[in-house]
């Protein structure tokens, strides 16, 4: 629709602790501790950042997002990749068995997996693991869930997969 918008947050070692509020060209504190204070003073203080960070957000961005989209860039931003799971099984002890969804080939980040124990969903717990989402070559992403139990259980387990990619659709991978 033409508009745009834009957000800054400055962090450290992965916390959030200065916001910048556009309403007033103000920035925010949080925590009010020494270092956001000090890092709000240099920011406040550097009329120079001030002026670079505005012509990038209200002119340099928005301009280059504009010719990408030109380009055809707004197919990649809204391509799709299909998920792929396959679920197997590992053995560490007698005693337990590891089944293992390993989901790969995925775009965008964003998914929902779990398992599924006789058809209801698997609560969390110990019993149950997932990875962080990681990275594959081919700019998609991949995932693995793990879940903990006890071999020949008597219970039947799927590991169901929910993406953007399926629409309304959920991929079911059952084990055995």
């Amino acid at each position: 629709n033409g508009t745009s918008g834009y957000f800054v947050f400055v962090g450290y070692n992965g916390q959030d602790f200065l916001s910048l509020d556009k309403s007033n060209s103000s920035w925010s504190l949080s925590p009010d501790t020494d270092l956001p204070r000090h890092v709000q003073a240099l920011i406040v203080n550097n009329s120079v950042f001030i002026e670079t960070l505005e012509i990038l957000f209200n002119d340099t961005c928005v301009d280059d997002m504009k010719m990408l989209l030109r380009a055809g860039g707004r197919a990649e931003l809204e391509r799709q990749e299909v998920p792929v799971a396959t679920v197997y099984a590992r053995t560490p002890s007698p005693q337990q068995l590891l089944l293992v969804c390993h989901v790969t080939a995925f775009y965008p980040r964003p998914i929902s997996v779990a398992w599924l124990r006789d058809g209801h969903e698997v609560p969390p717990g110990l019993a149950l693991s997932t990875s962080t989402i990681l990275p594959n070559a081919d700019l998609t992403y991949q995932l693995r869930s793990v879940l903990a139990v006890a071999p020949r259980d008597g219970h039947s387990y799927a590991c169901r997969v929910r993406h953007r990619s399926l629409g309304t659709r959920s991929l079911l991978v059952p084990w055995g």
